[in-house]
């Protein structure tokens, strides 16, 4: 497959874009900017001529409560998290599904997928996580709406939601609160490998009935207050 990495670093961007070859480019894109994520859908069908499938995963991870020692919460902190998570995800979504809608049909009369990624937070956020959960709680619920929208254009839409996985966010946590995280899922009792949710993106992809749906993908752990 063709691949379009979009991020804003760009050093991690380039890395990624020589590990994967001469089938990858990169796109500086911040997924706020309307405007930007219009320019990543272009930028693809430039370079490969359409665009079939998006993964929408670029999110940050914000903590504060909603008031603390000194005060309520800043408001910006919470605008900053919708802004990338929430809007960042409609604008690709819309931008790129524009591009799909322009796609020769397959067999069964589809023309592109979207995945969209939440977190487990958008159902039970934790103490701090506000914005966070705010954020992906917010994907979850366009999913069905979107899928519907996108019907008659033959796009299909779905949403993950992973539960504790080796992202780069906890990976900056201490191996001991790494290992404590993994413990809490019932089985099996680790943290999700990122090959594990790939599986699960190419299933996505290729079952054509699955629409609409959010998946939770999180070892059937229910986190409790923390």
């Amino acid at each position: 497959a063709n691949i379009v990495i979009a991020d804003l670093n760009d050093e991690r961007g380039q890395q990624l874009k020589s590990e994967l070859g001469h089938k990858a480019i990169y796109v500086k894109t911040d997924v706020s900017s309307s405007e930007a994520s219009r320019a990543l859908g272009q930028a693809a069908v430039d370079k490969f001529g359409a665009v079939h499938i998006l993964v929408n995963s670029a999110g940050i991870g914000t903590i504060a409560r909603i008031i603390g020692k000194k005060g309520p919460m800043d408001v910006n902190i919470f605008k900053k998290t919708i802004d990338v998570n929430l809007i960042g995800t409609f604008n690709c979504m819309s931008n790129l599904a524009w591009e799909m809608s322009k796609n020769e049909t397959v067999e069964n009369g589809e023309r592109g997928v979207i995945i969209n990624v939440a977190s487990i937070a958008g159902f039970e956020g934790q103490i701090g996580q506000i914005a966070y959960a705010a954020s992906k709680a917010g994907i979850i619920g366009m999913t069905i709406t979107a899928a519907r929208d996108l019907s008659s254009h033959g796009i299909r839409v779905c949403t993950i939601a992973p539960g504790t996985f080796l992202t780069p966010m906890i990976g900056l946590l201490s191996e001991e609160v790494r290992e404590s995280l993994g413990k809490q899922v019932p089985f099996p009792p680790r943290l999700g490998k990122v090959s594990e949710f790939a599986a699960l993106v190419q299933h996505i992809v290729e079952n054509a009935y699955l629409n609409g749906e959010t998946i939770r993908l999180d070892g059937a752990i229910r986190m409790g207050i923390r």
